[in-house]
């Protein structure tokens, strides 16, 4: 027997193993089906059992995240079984540390995706049966609902059975923690390291399936009513008192997900009533059957909802993710009479300049005393100009709300990949639903005044330059290509990029005084162009982040300047890729 059989025989008698112990029906014959077309010579058959096996799912900072199907490698009740056991015994131990003799809490939420609710039942049970007092959302609900429970709730941990905005066929397991299980800065965050490894090896510690206990009852349903407490929230952010105005037309997508009746609900509630959602995509479906991919960043993704805008001549289009911790904004620009979708950067500046505009009319908020803005590293550095302009402090962090919603003081933040954060002492993460309704508080506050949200974009322009950028993002089917473009790029640096000589470089790996460290590289070049390079940390993709800034002297030079701007975004593009060997 060659060593090849012998690794096929045990892939066989794994996959054997798996489907017996394995508590769905579903998965368990999906397997044993699997393993009979793989020994009958089928190559596919093969290949996607090897996959499904070839190494355990692993728990980081984003929890986990992956393909449903049965097998180590995939997310299945098996897999999550034992990651709500593991989570449960960290919890214990954290806060019987913390606070002996107490017992942890914990809430529990699911969106729509294929056995969501299957997953968060199970957690429950097995929360409840280690002896933790649990909570379970009432249905299928937004991300930013879970965070605020977190907190409103006084839990010290939450899990939400979401993969955002990934294919239909994925599925995951977000972790929050809160109350005595961590410190005062991430009550109510996404996890970061050393919680990551730590629950990650609670997990690992779990013995046989069979020894994790489901309990039968004993967790609280959370009544209906937490959801109007969040929508309550939501909408007493908004500010009648100071911005008034409330005569806008929205056309809104969940894209398919389950923000769309929370959504419309908070908006109604502070004042903008005249909100229209795409018919299409209303309902949550988790096949997600109009988009090939539910992104509102994806090209296509917001076709019907333009068309919709188009339509009903409204003044803005509104977009969420699937599980609505993100938010998309297009608006008519005035220059092209086209429907664009803005950029995260250029919402991130509208929304800062907006919340330091709310912070001026506010006559309590006139001390020294301002809070901090922050952003991710690869978003623009426009938002650093508006805060300190304004007498806010401000940070820049690693990519993803877990670490900017970790940053003390925050009264607001943001990264490019639509994610903002506009009331993080309610929601401590990225909330799509309270960004919309300021979106829709700036939008009307323009309107009021004649103007579109692209005039008040080119007002900021002018007094802190005007900042455009770009991406490049690299798919691959080989992870370990990933590692080679890095490798190429540390072994032969490029000397500039778009014409202009690189003056600062820093390895973003070797970590430093304001950020731990991550795979990535930045280079600044003598003119003020960015560009940031890094592997995704969710994706099989190499992403690249370019940056420029233009003076801008008067708004008769703003055409001139941005057609600047894109003719060296463009020149940098260029040398990227020619730096990557693509």
């Amino acid at each position: 027997m060659t060593s090849s059989d012998a690794e096929f025989e045990k892939l066989i008698s794994d996959a054997g193993e798996w489907a017996a112990q394995d508590p769905d029906p579903v998965t368990a014959a999906a397997l044993s089906e699997l393993a009979g077309l793989a020994s009958s010579g089928v190559a596919a058959a093969r290949q996607q059992l090897e996959d499904s096996f070839s190494g355990t799912l692993q728990f980081g900072t984003a929890g986990l995240r992956a393909a449903l199907g049965p097998g180590p490698n995939r997310m299945n009740r098996v897999v999550v079984r034992r990651a709500a056991a593991g989570l449960a015994a960290f919890l214990k131990d954290a806060v019987g540390a913390a606070s002996p003799g107490t017992r942890p809490r914990a809430v529990v939420g699911y969106d729509a995706r294929h056995n969501s609710d299957v997953f968060a039942r199970e957690s429950a049970a097995i929360f409840t049966a280690a002896g933790i007092d649990t909570f379970l959302m009432p249905s299928a609900l937004p991300t930013p609902l879970l965070a605020y429970a977190v907190r409103a709730l006084d839990c010290d941990g939450g899990v939400m059975v979401t993969a955002s905005h990934n294919p239909p066929q994925d599925n995951g397991y977000k972790v929050y923690l809160g109350g005595r299980a961590v410190e005062e800065s991430g009550r109510g965050s996404q996890i970061v390291a050393p919680y990551d490894s730590q629950i990650a090896a609670s997990i690992e510690a779990v013995g046989p399936l069979d020894s994790i206990e489901l309990a039968g009852s004993g967790w609280t349903e959370l009544p209906v009513s937490i959801t109007g407490e969040y929508e309550a929230a939501m909408a007493g952010l908004a500010d009648v008192g100071n911005f008034p105005a409330r005569e806008l037309k929205i056309v809104l997508t969940p894209m398919h997900g389950v923000g769309g009746e929370t959504a419309v609900s908070v908006l109604n509630a502070a004042g903008f009533t005249d909100v229209s959602l795409v018919e299409e995509q209303a309902a949550p479906d988790p096949d997600f059957p109009t988009v090939s991919f539910p992104n509102p960043e994806e090209p296509g993704a917001l076709d019907l909802a333009l068309a919709a805008a188009a339509r009903l001549g409204a003044d803005i289009v509104l977009a969420n993710d699937p599980d609505a911790d993100r938010a998309a904004v297009a608006a008519k620009d005035p220059d092209t009479g086209a429907w664009r979708m803005l950029r995260g950067d250029e919402v991130g500046a509208l929304l800062g300049a907006h919340v330091v505009a709310r912070h001026a009319a506010d006559a309590r908020q006139g001390d020294a005393t301002r809070g901090v803005f922050a952003n991710s590293i690869v978003s623009s550095r426009l938002l650093s100009r508006i805060a300190a302009a304004a007498g806010f402090a401000h940070e820049e962090t690693l990519t993803g709300f877990k670490w900017i919603s970790r940053v003390p003081g925050l009264v607001y933040g943001y990264e490019e990949a639509l994610g903002y954060c506009v009331a993080p002492e309610l929601v401590r993460d990225k909330d799509g639903i309270s960004a919309s309704l300021l979106i829709a508080e700036l939008a009307a506050a323009a309107k009021a005044e004649g103007k579109t949200i692209f005039d008040t974009l080119d007002e900021i322009y002018l007094v802190h330059g005007l900042h455009a950028s770009d991406q490049l993002s690299i798919r691959v089917a080989d992870l370990g290509l990933l590692d080679a473009m890095m490798n190429r790029l540390r072994a032969d640096p490029p000397e500039s990029f778009g014409g202009s000589a690189i003056e600062t470089f820093v390895d973003l790996a070797e970590g430093g005084e304001q950020l731990p460290p991550t795979d990535g590289l930045l280079y600044l070049t003598k003119d003020l162009s960015r560009v940031i390079i890094r592997p995704s940390g969710t994706e099989p993709k190499l992403k690249c982040y370019l940056e420029v800034i233009k003076s801008v002297g008067s708004a008769a030079e703003l055409a001139e300047t941005r057609h600047a701007a894109r003719t060296t975004l463009d020149h940098i593009l260029a040398d990227v890729r020619e730096a990557l060997g693509l």
